[in-house]
């Protein structure tokens, strides 16, 4: 016999009486595609969209930054969101995702290499407007779309790359470098807490770069540790040893830019660090301090960049169009005296029959550099001399070693 239910007309009745018999079996029925995908858990994607400005060959152009944050919804949280409803954990998600969007906090511009160039960058910070970007999901959701565009409130940087460019500093002019490879940590350390104090410096035109009182007091309260300083005819332990080595780096940038040099002193003896000899600059406050004036027409932005690896501290100096050429020449060296025997400083630290070497021997010498400058067609020359006495060099050994006699 035909079973009753086919003789029913219609596929509708007929779709009914296979439900039936199927929630008879103990079976669910079948449930639609859309209606299975909309009561699963679904991402909804938060997109961030912020123009930065960027400052190259003397133009400032825009660029979008852009970040996309992901949050998946239940069904339940879809339906609020399309009501409006915004409460509990729903809630909380949302302000922790925000509160990553809002960790960009803004940024001072600086110059910074690409493709074998220098572009200015700054970095606004993001505030998350809550009540349009809750309407903007809103509309989303209703719209059946799975991303939504963050609304924001821009925060600038003190330092933007529009006032860099509305002050004509737009250039690189020059880099001063040198090596501290090999150096004690003590003396790293003092390197890279001292070269810090320049970063982002800003020298007005006319202005003078005034080093000992940039650095300011060198004490272990201001982040300081005790290092090997040259004190007359030996070494002593001080906090800040190794500042020579910012100084030095700082002279030979404001050198090669062609500034005038209002104050600048010599070692007492050639340190190895400070290579080439003669093309360097201790500071000791406050006796002896390095002052360079920015007689340029535009400011001056000072940066600095260390790399521990290699052992090397720059500092890169931007600011107009050079209005000036400059040349520096190699220094001129003539050996005035062999290097003594060296001295030797006691170290509790050590073991009797140890030693630590603290400084290389020097022959005793006199250097000049010569810098020619060249500006509206006059050229200038001047000459920056040092005269170093010989040295022994300095070891550390254990108290008592009879070489401390």
């Amino acid at each position: 016999m035909t079973p009753p239910f086919i003789l029913r007309r219609g596929a509708g009745r007929l779709a009914l009486l296979a439900g039936a018999l199927l929630l008879t079996a103990g079976q669910a029925p079948p449930v639609s595609p859309g209606v299975d995908r909309e009561l699963r858990p679904q991402p909804l994607r938060l997109k961030v969209v912020a123009p930065e400005p960027v400052l190259s060959g003397g133009v400032v152009r825009s660029r979008d930054v852009v970040q996309t944050h992901t949050l998946t919804l239940s069904a339940q949280e879809r339906r609020r969101l399309r009501e409006g409803q915004v409460t509990g954990d729903l809630a909380v998600r949302l302000e922790g995702l925000y509160a990553r969007i809002e960790a960009r906090q803004p940024r001072d511009a600086r110059f910074v290499r690409e493709g074998g160039s220098w572009v200015a960058q700054a970095r606004t910070g993001w505030a998350v407007r809550r009540g349009p970007t809750a309407e903007r999901v809103r509309a989303a959701l209703l719209a059946g779309q799975v991303e939504a565009t963050v609304a924001l409130r821009l925060l600038p940087p003190e330092r933007t790359v529009a006032g860099l460019h509305s002050r004509g500093v737009t250039t690189h002019l020059t880099t001063g470098q040198s090596s501290f490879a090999g150096s004690p940590d003590f003396r790293v350390h003092n390197i890279r807490v001292g070269a810090q104090r320049f970063q982002g410096l800003w020298l007005e035109p006319g202005t003078v770069l005034d080093f000992n009182r940039t650095v300011g007091r060198i004490a272990a309260d201001r982040g300081f540790v005790p290092g090997y300083v040259i004190t007359g005819a030996s070494l002593t332990m001080e906090p800040g040893g190794g500042i020579c080595q910012v100084s030095t780096t700082v002279f030979r940038a404001g050198y090669q830019a062609g500034l005038e040099v209002v104050e600048r002193h010599q070692h007492s003896h050639h340190v190895a660090y400070y290579d080439p000899p003669g093309f360097e600059a201790t500071v000791y406050a406050p006796t002896k301090n390095l002052r360079l004036r920015n007689d340029t027409a535009a400011p001056l932005l000072m940066q600095v960049e260390w790399n521990l690896e290699a052992g090397t501290l720059e500092v890169h100096l931007f600011g107009a169009p050079p209005d000036r050429e400059v040349t520096v020449s190699a220094p001129q060296v003539r050996t005035t005296a062999l290097a003594p025997a060296p001295s030797f400083v006691a170290d509790p630290a050590l073991r009797p029959g140890e030693a630590r070497r603290l400084d290389m021997p020097a022959a005793g010498m006199n250097t000049q550099i010569v810098r020619r400058i060249t500006r509206r067609g006059q050229t200038t020359t001047d000459r920056t001399s040092s005269q170093y006495r010989a040295w022994g060099g300095m070891f550390a050994v254990a108290p008592g070693d009879e070489r401390l006699r």
